[in-house]
């Protein structure tokens, strides 16, 4: 979706408009709900999480595109699971068998190995590895964080809080943005249809099951779900954007699939001796 939004947007646009999609739901929709506000205990949470996941995640990512490709973005991105499990660990102390640590770094291998496959081994710029690297610390300490506070308040009201957070930079930042570029480009079906998926989806309501699912399963072993995500993109693109998907592709798949539920059975194990 993202891919179609920048035929008619710029990669900073898409990255400031968002949030700012997402809050025109989240602001109605806690009104309706007479949800109260946010108790001041959970701020500083909230203020965290509206940093990283709305404002330097995408930034930075956008930085990063500018000056390499996205499959070589991919390599490094490939490691935020490993991350968030890594931060998860050191927020909580949780007790993490071995063959987790091995399980994780299997699929991490294999995610790196697929971005390569894909190109990610070439257009290699140090700024923009960089770049990409504090996307990703960003990106994985906020769902530890967002994790965390949904365990005091649902999912959705986290989210919804952080959009709104992000409107006293996200919105001014748009119309700035849009008024530099929008010359550039041109309206399209599938530049409007993207932008308003990342919007709706990408950064609202995909968080719902998301920290739900973080905060249900344990941000450590829950994070490794997200190895799936490179596996479903390469099924979303094959299916809208007519990429080629070949049997070396898939057998990758099948693997980071075997190594998300190793990880997930590791869980299993540590209740079962506790």
């Amino acid at each position: 979706m993202t891919k179609w939004a920048l035929e008619s947007f710029s990669p900073f646009f898409t990255a400031a408009f968002r949030p700012v999609i997402a809050s025109a739901i989240a602001i109605p929709f806690l009104w309706i709900l007479r949800v109260p506000r946010i108790p001041a205990q959970y701020l500083k949470s909230i203020l965290y999480i509206t940093a990283g996941t709305a404002i330097i995640w995408p930034v930075f990512i956008a930085l990063a595109l500018q000056r390499t490709t996205s499959a070589h973005v991919a390599v490094i991105a490939a490691i935020m699971p490993l991350v968030t499990a890594i931060f998860s660990v050191l927020k909580n102390r949780n007790h993490v068998s071995a063959q987790f640590w091995l399980a994780s770094s299997c699929g991490t291998l294999l995610l790196i190995f697929f971005a390569i496959s894909r190109g990610g081994g070439s257009g290699r710029d140090v700024l923009a590895d960089i770049f990409t690297v504090i996307a990703v610390i960003a990106s994985a300490f906020c769902y530890v964080e967002g994790a965390e506070l949904s365990k005091a308040m649902p999912g959705w009201q986290v989210i919804s809080w952080v959009v709104i957070f992000s409107l006293p930079v996200c919105a001014p930042a748009s119309v700035i943005i849009w008024v530099g570029t929008h010359n550039h480009h041109s309206l399209t079906f599938h530049g409007l249809a993207g932008m308003f998926m990342i919007g709706v989806f990408s950064m609202y309501i995909g968080f719902f099951a998301w920290f739900r699912g973080l905060r249900d399963a344990g941000t450590t072993h829950g994070s490794q779900v997200q190895q799936l995500q490179a596996i479903m993109t390469l099924g979303w693109a094959a299916l809208l954007l007519h990429e080629k998907v070949t049997p070396l592709m898939v057998l990758i798949a099948l693997g980071v699939v075997a190594s998300v539920l190793w990880a997930l059975s590791t869980r299993q194990r540590v209740l079962e001796s506790s």
